[in-house]
Order: C-alpha cells, then structure tokens, then sequence
C-alpha cells in the first residue's frame, strides 16, 4: 500500500510524509488534518503479504498489549501506517527469529500427532488389559460356577444312597446362608477404603428393604415369600436327582431362564424378542423330548415334573424379586440371603422334625448321617451362589451362565462312567435342543442391530478391497518402470 498525497500537503509535507516510515522521532500532526483520508483507508483491502507483515510487525504487538489503550479506529490506521514508527523491513527479521523459535507448523503437527498416537495406543492398552483381566476372571468364574454345580448335583446324589431325606438336606443347606452377610463384610474391610463397623454397614444395608429397615411387617411380606421359593426350589431339584439321573436333572434346570423370560414377558412388561420366543420353545420341546426318550415311565415323568417345577420357582423367585425389590447392591444381595437362613432357622426348622417322626424321612439314629457329605454339598452349594450373585462383579454375566450349561456335559460324563444311563438319539437331541435355547437367551438385546452392523461393514470393505485391487494391477508396471530407472542425485556425490 503506497503513500497518498494529501491536496492541501506541500513539498516540505511530502518529504515528512515520506520520512514517516523511517523515522520514529518525526512529530505527531494532528487527526483533524488527516480524517478524510482515514475515512477512506477503512474501505481498502489490504493485500495478503503485508498483513503477514503487519501480523508480526511491533506495531501489531503493541497494539495486542494491554498497556497501549487505543481508543480510536484513526489512532490504529496511524500506527499501522507508519506514523509511529513502522519498520517494514525488520518485520522479515522478527518472523525468521519467530520461526527459529517455534517449530513448524508441520512439525507442529507431527509431534502433535505423535503425542495423540501415543495417547490412544495407551488408552487402547489399559482397555486391553481391563478386558483380558476380565476373560480371565470369566474363565475362572465359568470353571468355579461348573464345578461347584455339578459337584453339588453328584454329591447329592451320593449322599441319597446313604440318607434318603431331600427336604431335610434343604433345610441344612439354607442354614449355611447365613454365612453370606459376614463373607462380604470381609471383603468390605480388606477392600473398601472407608472402614465401617458392622453395625452401621448393617444399617446401610437394610435401607433396601424401605426407609424403615428391616422390620417385623417387612420380614413377612418381602422376605417370607422368597424364604418358601427358595426352599421350594432346592426341594424339588434334590427330590428329583432321587427320580432321575443328574444329566436330566441339570440339563431340564437350564429351561429355568426361558420361564423367566416368559414371566418377565408378562409379569414385567419387558421387551419382546423373536429370538426369546423361538428359545422358549426349544425348551418346551427339549421337556417333551426327555420325557419320551425314557418311555414315560412313572419314576421319569415324575423326576421331569419336579425339575420343571424346580425350574418354574426359580424363575418366579427372580421375577418377584425384580419386581418387589428391584434391583439390590451386594451388601444388600448378601443381607437378604442372610435373611432367608434367619427365615429358614425360625420357620422351617419345624418341618424336617415332623418328616421325621411320621417316618417320611427317618433315619436310625443320628451316628448314620454322613455328615462329611452334607458339609461338601453345603459348601459347594453356598459357593455356587456366591459365584452366581457376585461374579458380575469381575466378569461379565454372560460368561457366569455359560458356567450352569457347562454343568451338563459334566454330568453326563459322571453318569456314564457310573450309572446305566442310555443317551440314546432322542436323549441327545433333546440335550442339544435345550442348550441352544439356554444359549439364544444369553444373546443380548440388541443383538440384531450388532449383526446388521456387522454385514454392513463387511460389505462396504469388500467394495473398497475391489477398486484398490484393480489400482494395484494397473499401477505396478509404472512402478516397477520407476524403480529400475536411475536416480542421477545418486552420482552427485
């Protein structure tokens, strides 16, 4: 942008217009002389490479500073024009030591680009790690539920042969959930950081059962009912390991999350799903099919009967839950389960004594009862719930289910290498039939978006692999023309 000549200006008013830019100690002259030139300077475009200029040049600096104070659009135009003593040519100087200072823009970016990289790669790390801690733990968890099931089943089934008494083998193995409440108060006190005593974590606890606590009202309408299913349905699965074989048993239990579905379907409102449908059906059909694979005898219809009553309390037990109490923390978990062993010592204990004295369950004399095997079935027992209610807290629940089905090919090892079981085709076909329904129901909700998403990503890679092959093909022989010719910076040197 050059100099204009002001009309009323003289020859002595050129050359200190002129010596303007030069010279930083040229007397200021006044705005008025000047304003209907500034008017005009308002509307000119100034071109790329002196605003670059002006961006780095002392004047614009200044100008940036909070001590300078400008007050007027004519008082910038001056200092930018050159007034104040604007120096062109120190301006190139200031931006080479400006850039000397600062890296380049690309640069810049490079490292910025390293350092998000890095940032991510760690990220993607530590989600990594989080995930195979959480496999392993699965696997584990998965193994722990496996075992402690099947174990539980064949013990049961051993012990029979010496103590024909189920109701009274419930009775003794509800009492051992007593022991819930204290293991997670262990576990509060090596873990959590703010230590409480027993008392308060006792109070904390029983909040889940209202504003109140647990009271007496509360006891009977929330805890009683659960204490019956829960005796129920131990009931009926040991009742019928005397009926039928273990294999049978465990694989008829798993129909026990269709039921649930269903429940929930109608009880709950919850989202219905084609797949869950289809699910509950192979259950259905798997029942049918073990029940004709024995020939429908009396001892085998009535060992079915009682697992898929078994099963059904289960899966009403965990309706109701969700539905009166909804969903529990793990102190609150293992405070209702202590609850229940209370329930079970106050109001059940009556029950095997009169098995006893009319001689529905009698046995001689209490040196006969094989305690070793009531202690492992417990044991066993209790560590199977602890797993199934607490392992979501390292693993995924999927996995913890996984465990249940696991049990059945277990099972069905034991009973061929120790009873006269005969898995005839009708047998087998039921056993596979069930445990894909049991599999369908693990799937997740949203299972179907999932699989939509997944076809659609592999369809749009294989419409890009196909144009980058065909650019492959017709760019190799330019390529290769490229890479045999050579280079004369080579012979430079």
């Amino acid at each position: 942008m050059g100099i204009r000549e002001f009309p009323n200006g003289s020859a002595r008013g050129k050359a200190a217009t002129l010596g303007m830019r030069r010279s930083p100690d040229v007397s200021p002259r006044r705005l008025s002389d000047i304003s209907p030139q500034l008017r005009q300077l308002k509307y000119l475009v100034v071109d790329e490479a002196i605003k670059e200029d002006l961006k780095w040049s002392r004047s614009v600096e200044d100008l940036t500073s909070a001590s300078v104070g400008l007050t007027s659009i004519e008082e910038r135009i001056l200092r930018i024009t050159g007034y104040y003593g604007y120096q062109p040519w120190a301006a190139s100087y200031k931006r080479d030591e400006r850039s000397r200072e600062s890296p380049a823009p690309a640069e810049a970016q490079m490292q910025a680009g390293a350092e998000g990289a890095g940032r991510v790669s760690r990220c993607c790390w530590k989600c990594s790690v989080t995930q195979l801690k959480k496999i392993f733990w699965g696997v584990a968890v998965v193994l722990g539920v496996c075992s402690s099931w099947s174990g539980s089943t064949q013990l049961a089934k051993l012990t029979f042969k010496k103590f024909d008494a189920p109701f009274t083998l419930t009775w003794f193995a509800t009492n051992w959930n007593f022991l819930f409440f204290p293991l997670y108060y262990l576990g509060h006190v090596f873990k959590s950081a703010e230590k409480q005593s027993p008392k308060q974590r006792y109070r904390e606890c029983c909040r889940f059962f209202g504003d109140n606590g647990l009271t007496l009202k509360v006891f009977f309408t929330k805890a009683a009912p659960f204490g019956v299913l829960w005796t129920l349905t131990n009931y009926l699965y040991l009742h019928a390991i005397k009926k039928i074989n273990t294999t049978d048993v465990s694989v008829l239990f798993c129909c026990n999350k269709a039921f649930v579905f269903l429940l929930s379907w109608i009880v709950l409102r919850d989202r219905f799903m084609g797949v869950r449908i289809v699910a509950a059906i192979f259950a259905i059909a798997g029942i049918v099919m073990m029940t004709y694979a024995d020939g429908f005898h009396s001892h085998s219809v009535i060992g079915i009967a009682l697992v898929v009553g078994s099963a059904s309390m289960s899966a009403l037990y965990k309706v109701l839950f969700k539905l009166l109490l909804g969903s529990a923390k793990f102190g609150e978990a293992a405070l209702f389960l202590s609850v229940l062993a209370v329930f079970n010592v106050l109001f059940v204990t009556c029950i095997p004594v009169i098995l006893y004295f009319t001689k529905v369950e009698y046995w001689s004399s209490f040196d006969i009862i094989p305690w070793g095997n009531l202690c492992g079935f417990s044991i066993l027992l209790l560590t199977f719930n602890i797993l199934l209610n607490f392992g979501i807290a390292i693993t995924y629940p999927t996995l913890i289910s996984l465990g249940i089905v696991l049990s059945v090919p277990v099972n069905a090892v034991v009973d061929h290498y120790t009873s006269e079981i005969v898995f005839n085709s009708v047998r087998v076909i039921a056993i596979i039939i069930i445990g894909l329904g049991f599999l369908l129901l693990l799937l997740p909700e949203e299972w179907d978006v999932w699989v939509i998403k997944l076809l659609t990503r592999l369809k749009v890679r294989k419409k890009e692999e196909i144009p980058e092959g065909n650019g492959d093909i017709a760019s190799g022989l330019p390529n290769k023309s490229r890479r045999t010719r050579p280079s004369m910076s080579s012979f430079a040197h």
